[in-house]
């Protein structure tokens, strides 16, 4: 059995760096495990907001239907369980967008009332376009749903612009 020796002091041994992969050894560089742990986190992050965005247009959906928004009505919603609409309930009260007491109703915030609003925009502008190119109104409503959380706001004011301009164009159509 060899004893190894470690390197004299201040200088760094081959283990002791992360090195880049050989090509061939079947292991992707560290720079490309560095860049896939940035994709995912960044995933990870806009999967919360999207839980969020989700959760605040319930309770505010909730709240303008029926006076309030109970856990146990967000968790028969949303078909989950009462304690994942508890944990992100919690989240969502220390990021400042409801507010909640014991055994009571959840409240937004007058930050997740802006929220609720700019979700609310966005789902009708996606909407409206998906039904101006002819998707039903049905499937329509489900792809919006999974579109406004991943839509840049450049595409957005695109969509509204085209919807607009298509406005205007019957308006004049009408008035020959």
């Amino acid at each position: 059995m060899t004893k190894r020796s470690s390197p004299p002091s201040g200088e760094r041994g081959p283990a002791a760096e992360p090195a880049e992969e050989s090509p061939g050894s079947g292991q992707p560089p560290e720079s490309e495990i560095a860049e896939a742990n940035e994709r995912y986190e960044r995933t990870r992050q806009d999967h919360a907001q999207e839980t969020a965005e989700d959760y605040v247009e319930l309770i505010e959906t909730l709240t303008s239907e029926q006076g309030e928004a109970r856990l146990v009505d967000i968790a028969r919603h949303l078909g989950i369980s009462h304690v994942s609409v508890s944990r992100t309930i919690n989240r969502l009260q220390r990021e400042g967008l409801i507010r909640t007491r014991p055994y009571r109703s959840i409240f937004l915030t007058d930050a997740g009332r802006a929220l609720a609003r700019r979700i609310r925009v966005r789902h009708t502008t996606v909407l409206r376009f998906l039904c101006a190119l002819g998707v039903p109104e049905k499937q329509a409503a489900i792809d919006a749903e999974g579109i406004e959380h991943h839509i840049s706001d450049d595409t957005l004011a695109a969509f509204a612009r085209y919807l607009a301009e298509r406005r205007l164009g019957e308006v004049r159509e009408e008035l020959g």
